[in-house]
């Protein structure tokens, strides 16, 4: 393992490269992801975004370059081992157990780190129980006790978010990475999602974050990275962001002052 000093970046990505064939999707992406902070990735359909996501979380393998999380370089794992490593995701389209309840979905995250092992039929009865008490905890957080014997495909959009980030969180990871967490989202739901991830941060947890709303985007960023064709077009605070001509002439025009697109 590196050493790893505690004031480097938890999650670091060096000349990520993704390539399908001859098109490339994700070239040369470098990425701090500091702990305590969150960091959004914005950008245009087709830039790159969740691609990058899926090269970090190990759900495509990276073609070249390396990643580091706490200075151990985990490019060359399988997803389930980077959750091992303190990283956990919810994805842009919805993956829960559609026909299992709210509960069993939240304790088959919280048994384990390792998927496999979460489905375990002789796991200890210690672990069957921190599981049950983690999945009651985040029950409450995330305001879905009331549906806690509800199947999981039976929700509205909004409670199936945020159930899928509280699956996450059930793995007590040190990153957690959400991918469009307010789409399809109402008003209501949105603002509860914004409140949700800024307590995140509050409580030390480092979110790596896709999304689409602006208003979300430029009032909880630390820092946001801004994609266009598979690269890295800016990087910085959201102030500066927001101020770049780069940007603006790029695509985003007025999306950047508070608007949707």
């Amino acid at each position: 393992m590196s050493a790893y000093q505690t004031n480097a970046a938890l999650l670091q990505a060096r000349s990520v490269t993704k390539r399908y064939g001859g098109f490339t999707a994700v070239e040369g992406v470098d990425l701090d992801v500091m702990k305590g902070t969150i960091h959004s990735v914005i950008g245009p359909n087709g830039a790159g975004k969740t691609t990058l996501f899926h090269t970090l979380t190990g759900t495509v393998p990276i073609t070249a370059g390396s990643i580091l999380v706490e200075g151990e370089e985990v490019s060359r794992l399988p997803g389930h081992k980077r959750v091992q490593r303190g990283l956990a995701r919810s994805f842009q389209v919805t993956s829960l157990f559609q026909n299992l309840t709210v509960s069993e979905n939240l304790r088959i995250a919280a048994q384990g780190r390792a998927p496999w092992e979460a489905l375990l039929v002789w796991r200890s009865p210690d672990r069957a129980d921190a599981a049950a008490a983690i999945a009651d905890e985040l029950l409450d957080r995330f305001k879905l006790a009331r549906v806690a014997d509800r199947a999981a495909g039976l929700l509205s959009h909004g409670q199936q978010r945020r159930l899928e980030v509280a699956m996450a969180l059930a793995a007590r990871p040190k990153l957690i990475f959400l991918d469009e967490p307010t789409s399809g989202m109402g008003v209501d739901d949105i603002n509860e999602m914004k409140e949700l991830i800024f307590e995140l941060k509050q409580e030390g947890y480092a979110i790596l974050l896709i999304e689409h709303n602006m208003d979300i985007v430029m009032g909880i960023s630390d820092k946001i990275t801004v994609m266009q064709l598979g690269r890295v077009l800016v990087e910085g605070s959201p102030d500066a962001i927001r101020n770049d001509e780069r940007v603006r002439t790029a695509y985003l025009g007025n999306m950047i002052t508070g608007g949707r697109n």
